[in-house]
């Protein structure tokens, strides 16, 4: 299938091939008729896209902010890595399209295969032949609307949730700043409500359009006129509420607005324009500042948009769901009218020189509307889902792997293919994505040689040797017991399993299977200055303490880690703690025992905000303190190692100092917290068969310490391995 891509380091705007999107719960997929080209969002992705690295950083603050908090954590190197990953990456553009579906997945059969639907979203309802899209964001078309005319659904919504934030009553008068695409839907929607509108926009053919459908006066920012006109319509008053829908970086509109409002009167942002309030006319006039969040409650809401979940309409009357029908409502109707702003019909194989005339600003692209191609069956665009079966594991015949990878986000472009594209051992064979665009950005940059949406299709073939798990949590466990049935090499990033019921069924697929060719992403302890300071402190040939300090910082609101289905942030990430400490000690923990701000109790804050100490086999005690609320310049790791008249204290991956006797030796490092040697060893191990690179035994063990930490806090007791052990058998 074909699909718009975005590479927002170059500005390139490409029409690119691309794999059907994975079918998957809660959701879905959908055959695209028509899709709308927002000149406002994607004109200002594609103006971005084409500035340099400064006029980017300018555009978006919010995320040299990020960028700086990254890189006082992670040092110089990381932050580098993970801010080019972002930029030189394939997006999708596109928010707002009609279609059919044609297949539906489990949880999502209220739709069945061949309805008409309209679908929201960016990043699901995208510019390509067929979308996934999640229920919540998937609306019915109304038998009297056109699919033409139903690509606009999001866009109306958009515009319907801007009226609702104004809280208006029959009979007043508004003004719309800005007679766009968005501004001319409003006027309508405003019509329809029975209020009088007055339209604003510098261009006078959007002036005429917005008087043709409906306006009671639509004239220039700097028409001498305008001030009379609003006078005569208010009784001199002023305007009830003002929306503002223009973009930009002049001020001129808010000032605009703010002049013609009236006492206490509204003014609504809708679109993405400067904001610099004149203080004293705002309060003067006690006018009141609302903005209005694009589709409606629900929106940036990850368990309502991707999980399902909805809001009761006894609370939340009109979500972005429910928006988008009612919109589709009113142009059923007949009160909205779309074809007279519908500026062009284009194919979709046009889409390149569309954008590109975006860019160059040729035309008034008030309405630009994609329709696709119909002809070829519906069967051409559906995936295969390919059964799975055992099969015995293997070494690679010729000495060099072929590697299949599962998942290629932002940790595994980041962090692990870069450090395998250039092994001459092994062969970047498949990968497997949830999107099409992913895949073929993942192919662009690292050199696979084909890709799929379906996973199975990539652990079922003979063709691959190995495969990396770098999904999300929840889905770690089943795909693992998949990929060792199947008789793969296995490397998963933590965690290898959210909860003892998942180990055990790794236990058994390796205990049926015969294969146990299983590695965690525990990259700590590949590191070559944890190498050395383990080294150095089994050298002591003492029990050691150790105490390691983790400042993880807060997460930004609806950060996945935060979705309880994927287990809590700690039972993601506090393998590597552990591992770490056990690694250095060189000894099996026995017990752990935890405690957090509110003992007893076992929530997303108490696993964020942990102190915990494990007991091992060896005498050896760890402290793990595992913070979220500490300054966010703190480094987020410290370790220090006692023992044997010796003491290690390592910062951050950053530097060591060692105390023996009455010595002190400092070192400097360069920052590596071992993922190139991890990649390294996973390689090595899988082309020889030798030994593991980290023991089953190890990987269990770690696993098994991390699952224990949610039990001690309900318990308010320490947990001993063995009888997790025994749970788990």
């Amino acid at each position: 299938m074909k699909q718009v891509s975005q590479n927002y380091k170059t500005g390139a705007i490409r029409l690119e091939d691309a794999n059907v999107p994975a079918l998957r719960s809660g959701g879905v997929l959908v055959r695209t008729h028509y899709s709308v080209v927002s000149a406002g969002t994607e004109g200002m992705k594609v103006k971005e896209g084409k500035m340099s690295y400064l006029g980017k950083a300018r555009a978006r603050p919010d995320q040299v902010k990020k960028v700086l908090n990254t890189l006082r954590q992670q040092g110089l190197v990381a932050t580098y890595q993970k801010v080019m990953n972002k930029l030189d990456k394939l997006t999708p553009l596109g928010y707002s399209l009609s279609g059919e579906v044609i297949a539906v997945g489990t949880g999502a059969e209220e739709f069945h295969v061949g309805q008409r639907v309209a679908c929201g979203g960016a990043g699901y309802a995208n510019h390509a032949d067929v979308n996934f899209v999640p229920k919540n964001l998937v609306v019915p078309v109304p038998d009297p609307v056109s699919m033409k005319h139903a690509a606009f659904a999001t866009v109306g919504a958009i515009a319907m949730q801007g009226f609702r934030q104004a809280q208006m009553q029959l009979g007043e008068t508004a003004c719309v700043v800005g007679l766009g695409l968005l501004g001319q839907i409003l006027v309508q929607l405003l019509r329809a409500a029975g209020m009088r509108v007055i339209g604003i926009d510098i261009v006078d053919t959007r002036c005429e359009l917005t008087l043709k459908c409906g306006a009671a006066a639509a004239m220039k920012p700097d028409d001498p006129g305008l001030s009379n006109v609003i006078g005569r319509m208010t009784d001199g008053h002023g305007v009830d509420t003002v929306f503002l829908t223009a973009g930009g970086s002049s001020n001129g509109p808010l000032e605009l607005a703010v002049g013609i409002a009236r006492d206490r009167a509204r003014i609504v942002d809708i679109g993405k324009t400067k904001l610099d309030l004149p203080w004293n006319d705002c309060y003067m006039k006690e006018l009141d500042m609302r903005f209005s969040r694009s589709y409606g409650p629900g929106r940036y809401d990850p368990r309502y948009e991707e999980q399902g979940f909805d809001y009761p309409i006894g609370y939340v009357r009109w979500t972005e769901r429910r928006n988008m029908s009612s919109f589709l409502d009113l142009v059923a109707e007949g009160r909205v009218q779309l074809e007279p702003i519908i500026s062009s019909v284009r194919q979709f194989q046009e889409a390149e020189q569309v954008y590109q005339e975006l860019a160059e600003g040729k035309g008034d692209s008030l309405g630009t509307v994609f329709e696709y191609a119909l002809g070829e069956e519906h069967q051409k665009f559906l995936p295969i889902v390919a059964a799975a079966s055992a099969k015995a594991g293997r070494s690679p015949a010729d000495g060099v792997v072929r590697l299949g990878v599962i998942g290629a986000g932002n940790y595994a472009s980041t962090m692990l293919l870069p450090n395998l594209k250039a092994n001459r051992d092994l062969i970047l064979h498949s990968v497997a994505t949830a999107t099409g665009l992913s895949g073929q950005d993942a192919m662009r940059k690292f050199g696979f040689k084909q890709t799929t949406t379906n996973y199975k299709e990539l652990i079922e073939s003979p063709d691959v040797d190995a495969v990396i798990i770098a999904t999300r949590h929840s889905s770690h466990a089943r795909i693992v017991v998949e990929a060792l049935r199947a008789g793969k090499a296995v490397y998963v990033e933590k965690p290898l399993a959210l909860n003892l019921d998942q180990m055990k069924l790794i236990r058994e697929a390796i205990a049926e299977s015969g294969n146990d060719r299983l590695m965690v992403g525990f990259n700590r302890r590949f590191a070559p200055i944890v190498a050395e300071v383990a080294a150095r402190s089994r050298g002591a040939h003492a029990p050691l303490t150790i105490h390691y300090r983790v400042h993880a910082g807060q997460l930004d609101t609806g950060s996945w880690y935060l979705d309880q289905n994927e287990g809590s942030r700690f039972t993601g990430e506090g393998g590597h703690f552990l591992d770490t400490i056990s690694f250095i000690t060189g000894s099996r923990p026995v017990s752990v025992f935890a405690q957090s701000l509110r003992p007893g109790k076992v929530t997303v804050d108490d696993l964020e905000n942990v102190a915990i100490v494990v007991q091992f086999e060896n005498g050896s005690v760890g402290n793990i303190l595992y913070l979220t609320q500490g300054g966010t310049k703190t480094p987020k790791e410290y370790l220090e190692v006692f023992g044997g008249g010796m003491t290690a204290q390592l910062n951050n991956f950053e530097s060591v100092i060692y105390y023996e006797g009455d010595r002190e030796v400092k070192k400097r490092w360069r920052v590596s917290k071992g993922q190139k040697e991890e990649m390294e060893a996973f390689v090595r191990w899988t082309k020889s068969a030798s030994p593991a690179p980290i023991s089953l035994t190890e990987l269990f063990d770690t696993t098994l310490a991390t699952l224990a930490v949610a039990e001690s806090l309900k318990t308010a007791a320490p947990v001993y391995l063995a009888d997790l052990y025994k749970t788990t058998s």
